[in-house]
């Protein structure tokens, strides 16, 4: 099975070739760029270095959210379409799972920049979901994980070290990057999903509608605004 594998849910592009579990290409770019220019190139590159045209994919797996709502837009169509084009599997995978380096053991945090430190925020132990991803304040992350014993977290670490180091000494801390080589052996196991209701996994509403539901009440069939 060759399988293209691709993640830009953060400043971060991903994108990677395999055939099964074993890596033909990979390519990660952290410049800042807009991923709609960059994705398409980066693909096509590395499909031309292979050899391989589109009609030689059995499966497109992608980085389905948490992240950036504008990178995850750009993937989800891009792989929707590519989906539905050559008419092959479509799998998504969690952008925060693809953050997870394959040699650390313990519980495994990774996090990804929310803005007004906030994060959104996965809890792994050997590639199993201990709680739900979630979008949270640092503050409450590091509450939840006080009594850890093996603790290390990955992803955006920077603008959240001092916190982390000062709240919980004991916790390793390694900045890692998005992985499509991983995001591919991840979806090479997953199910295929249907292309049309495949959906980005936000986990938290954009900006424009948290400000618009600030003066509206959600009823069960309408948005009210707030007398």
């Amino acid at each position: 099975m060759k399988i293209l594998a691709f993640d830009t849910s953060s400043k971060a592009l991903s994108v990677a070739i395999l055939e099964d579990d074993h890596l033909l290409a990979e390519t990660t770019l952290t410049i800042k760029k807009n991923h709609s220019v960059t994705l398409m190139p980066t693909i096509d590159f590395l499909m031309k270095s292979l050899d391989l045209t589109p009609k030689d994919l059995n499966r497109i797996v992608v980085a389905k959210g948490p992240g950036s709502y504008t990178g995850l837009r750009i993937a989800v169509a891009t792989a929707k379409t590519l989906a539905q084009t050559l008419k092959i599997d479509l799998v998504g995978v969690s952008s925060l799972l693809a953050l997870v380096p394959e040699d650390v053991s313990g519980l495994v945090v990774p996090i990804m920049d929310a803005r007004r430190n906030n994060v959104y925020v996965g809890f792994y132990k050997d590639g199993r979901t201990v709680f739900p991803e979630g979008h949270m304040a640092v503050e409450q992350v590091i509450e939840r994980l006080e009594d850890a014993i093996e603790l290390t977290f990955v992803g955006e670490i920077e603008p959240f070290e001092k916190q982390i180091r000062e709240s919980l000494p004991s916790a390793k801390i390694q900045s890692s990057l998005p992985n499509a080589a991983l995001i591919g052996r991840l979806g090479r196991k997953g199910v295929s999903e249907e292309v049309h209701d495949f959906v980005p996994n936000y986990l938290k509403r954009v900006e424009a509608e948290e400000n618009w539901l600030k003066t509206h009440v959600e009823s069960a069939h309408s948005y009210i605004q707030k007398l």
